[in-house]
C-alpha cells in the first residue's frame, strides 16, 4: 500500500485507488460477509475454481465471453486477488517500489512524481509502495532491504550518481528497475532524466540578454551526475559569451532555505554581489529573493534571476520571473512506464528518456534561432 504521506491528499491515500469497484455489488447477502475469493466468482459465474483462476490471468484458452464474464463480476463484488498466495504461486510481488528522495529544492516533487508513477500503473495488476530516502541517510540500505527480502518486483529510484552503487548493486543481481537521473556506467540501464545542461547554458543566455555578467549558479551537490549536467551547460555558456563566473562553496541546492537567505542578504552587500542568479529550484530563488531584498536590492534593477519551476506556484508569487519548466509528474509517468517494460523484458532494449526543458520566456524571441 501507500504510506500516508498527508492526510489532506485523499487522492494519494490508498495506491489501489484505480483498482476500487466502479458499481455497487449486485450479489446476494450470503456473499457479502466476507472477502470475496475466486470461490466466489465461482458460485456466482457457475465455474470451476480453476476455471475464474485462469480467467483471471488472461488466459487466452478460455473464451473471451467468459474471461468479460468473470472480470464483470469481480469489479462487482470487489474481487482483490491475493497477493501472498499470488506471491507463493508465481514468485512475484506484484509490487513497484518507489524509493523517494526529499527534493526540497522543488515545491510538490514527491506529490507530483507519486501522482505520476500511480498513473503509469492504473490498469495494471501492479501496486505502489513508497519508501523514504532521508538526506544523509546510505542510499543502498533501502535497496538492499527490497530486494533481499523479495518486497517488489521493481524499484524507481532518483538522485543518481556517475557510478551509483544502487545501479551496480541492481544489475548484479537482474533486478528490475529504472531511475529518475542518468549515470556513466559502460552499459544500459533504463532512466528518466531532464536536460539540465540545457536549462543551464539557455538561463545564462537569458540572463546575459538581460545585462547581467557576473552570474551565479546554485549547485546540487558535487556527488550527483546532474551537478555535471548543470555545471556543463553553465560552465559552456559564460566561456562562450565572456561572463564572470560565480559558484558559492558555502551553500548548495540542498542547504536550507534560511541558509541560503543569510547567505544572499550577506553577499548582497559585497562588491563581488552577483547581479543573475540561475536557481534549479523555486526555494532557492525563494530565498536569494529575499535576502536580496532585505539588503535593500530589487529584483530587476539589481539583480535578475532565471528558476526551474515545476508547478504554477512561482508565477502566483511573481508573474514576470523567468521560469523554464520541469514536468515531474510526466518524469512519474514516464519513470512507471518505463519500469513495466523493463520488468517485461529484464534483458533490454532499455528505455531512456530525456525531458526537454520547455523554454517559454516571454517577450524574447527563442535563442534557438
Amino acid at each position: 500500500m501507500l504510506h500516508r504521506y498527508n492526510e489532506d491528499l485523499a487522492d494519494l491515500r490508498e495506491v489501489n485507488w484505480f483498482h476500487m469497484p466502479t458499481k455497487k455489488p449486485t450479489i446476494s447477502s450470503s456473499h457479502s460477509a466476507s472477502k470475496p475469493t475466486q470461490k466466489t466468482i465461482a458460485e456466482i459465474t457457475g465455474l470451476a475454481v480453476t476455471t475464474v483462476s485462469r480467467a483471471l490471468q488472461g488466459d487466452e484458452k478460455i473464451a473471451q465471453a467468459t474471461r468479460l464474464r468473470v472480470s464483470k463480476v469481480a469489479e462487482e463484488i470487489g474481487y482483490v486477488p491475493d497477493r501472498a498466495a499470488q506471491r507463493l504461486r508465481t514468485g512475484k510481488t506484484k509490487v513497484v517500489s518507489l524509493i523517494l528522495d526529499p527534493h526540497n529544492e522543488i515545491l510538490g516533487f514527491g506529490n507530483s512524481l507519486i501522482t505520476g508513477v500511480a498513473h503509469a500503473l492504473a490498469g495494471t495488476d501492479y501496486h505502489l509502495n513508497v519508501t523514504p530516502q532521508f538526506l544523509g541517510g546510505d542510499p543502498i540500505e533501502p535497496v538492499e532491504y527490497i530486494v533481499r527480502n523479495k518486497l517488489a518486483d521493481g524499484i524507481i529510484f532518483s538522485r543518481t550518481r556517475p557510478f551509483d552503487e544502487r545501479v551496480r548493486f541492481l544489475r548484479e543481481r537482474s533486478f528490475p528497475f529504472t531511475t529518475h537521473g542518468r549515470t556513466e556506467f559502460g552499459y544500459q540501464h533504463s532512466y528518466v532524466d531532464y536536460d539540465n545542461e540545457k536549462f543551464a547554458y539557455e538561463s545564462v543566455l537569458r540572463l546575459m540578454q538581460k545585462g547581467r555578467r557576473r552570474i551565479c549558479i546554485i549547485l546540487p551537490p558535487n556527488q550527483f551526475t546532474f551537478h555535471q549536467h548543470l555545471n556543463y551547460g553553465y560552465m559552456r555558456a559564460i566561456r562562450q559569451e565572456g561572463l564572470q563566473s560565480y559558484i558559492p562553496g558555502g551553500i548548495s541546492l540542498d542547504s536550507d532555505m534560511p541558509e541560503v537567505f543569510e547567505w544572499a542578504k550577506n553577499i548582497a552587500s559585497s562588491p563581488e554581489a552577483p547581479d543573475g542568479f540561475i536557481c534549479p529550484g523555486e526555494t532557492s530563488f525563494l530565498a536569494i529573493a529575499n535576502g536580496y531584498r532585505q539588503a535593500g536590492k530589487a529584483r530587476g534593477l539589481d539583480f535578475d534571476a532565471v528558476v526551474k519551476s515545476s508547478s504554477q506556484t512561482l508565477h502566483q508569487i511573481d508573474p514576470h520571473i523567468d521560469n523554464i519548466s520541469e514536468d515531474i509528474q510526466e518524469a512519474g509517468v514516464l519513470l512507471g512506464t518505463n519500469l513495466l517494460k523493463t520488468m517485461e523484458h529484464p534483458d533490454g532494449p532499455f528505455e531512456q528518456t530525456i525531458q526537454d526543458p520547455d523554454i517559454t520566456f516571454p517577450s524574447l524571441k527563442s535563442f534557438q534561432d
